[in-house]
């Protein structure tokens, strides 16, 4: 895509649980020419999309291989336990790790979080995705830990979750390839780092100063050799009587 153009389209990936819906309005009210495209992909493959040229930035869950990515890290989340509505964590406002001990805890392939030492015993397997292990979890094999949007993004009626005070969390950051930050990346920037319309980066920034020469154009018509404007209260006048 090449910036100015109209007719072309920004390209936005985002992984499962974050929402850009109200960036991309605003987007849409900034930028009505440019038409935005989100593409939905699993945590793991929104850096290819980027790599490849098929997504110009994406919303991933750190952390990420930062070569040649530029990151800006937005927010970080809680990690939530997901249970059966009837298991006994349900009881509780929110557990802690030593509440889990003797719990079979999931941990797909496709975890988001960084761990150092998971929670629990470990499952009889490890599902290939984060809703396979949702399944399971409603099948009573086992618990599993989640950010919260993806815990809210994967509700079922007989499920429930609650906060883990002492697990590492899942942060999310903006992405994109440093060497194609172009002019509508820097305007996606502005749109989730919050700046105004009129911001300095914005595409749609207040008109420059007015240059010197533009200056002396708007002066006003000057009479004679020595430069001296003509006097108001004398124009259209004719010579003194003597």
């Amino acid at each position: 895509m090449t910036d100015g153009q109209t007719g072309r389209v920004f390209r936005l990936a985002y992984a499962p649980g974050v929402t850009p819906a109200k960036w991309v309005n605003v987007w849409i009210e900034r930028t009505p020419d440019v038409p935005i495209t989100l593409l939905a992909a699993p945590a793991a493959e929104v850096v290819r999309l980027l790599r490849d040229g098929g997504a110009h930035a994406g919303f991933v869950r750190l952390p990420v291989d930062r070569d040649g990515l530029s990151v800006i890290p937005l927010y970080v989340e809680t990690t939530v336990v997901v249970v059966p509505k009837d298991h006994a964590v349900a009881a509780a406002d929110e557990v802690s790790v030593a509440d889990l001990t003797d719990e079979d805890v999931f941990h797909p392939l496709d975890d988001t979080i960084e761990w150092t030492d998971r929670p629990g015993l470990p499952a009889f397997t490890r599902p290939a995705t984060t809703a396979d292990a949702i399944e399971l979890v409603a099948a009573g094999s086992g618990l599993l830990l989640v950010p919260q949007s993806l815990a809210r993004l994967h509700h079922r009626r007989d499920l429930t979750y609650r906060p883990v005070t002492d697990v590492p969390q899942s942060q999310v950051a903006l992405a994109w390839p440093t060497d194609a930050t172009t002019d509508l990346v820097e305007d996606f920037i502005g749109v989730v780092r919050g700046r105004t319309v009129n911001s300095s980066r914005g595409r749609a920034a207040a008109a420059p100063a007015e240059k010197p020469a533009q200056r002396q154009a708007r002066k006003p018509a000057q009479n004679g050799s020595r430069g001296k404007a003509v006097p108001a209260s004398r124009k259209g006048k004719g010579k003194r009587p003597r």
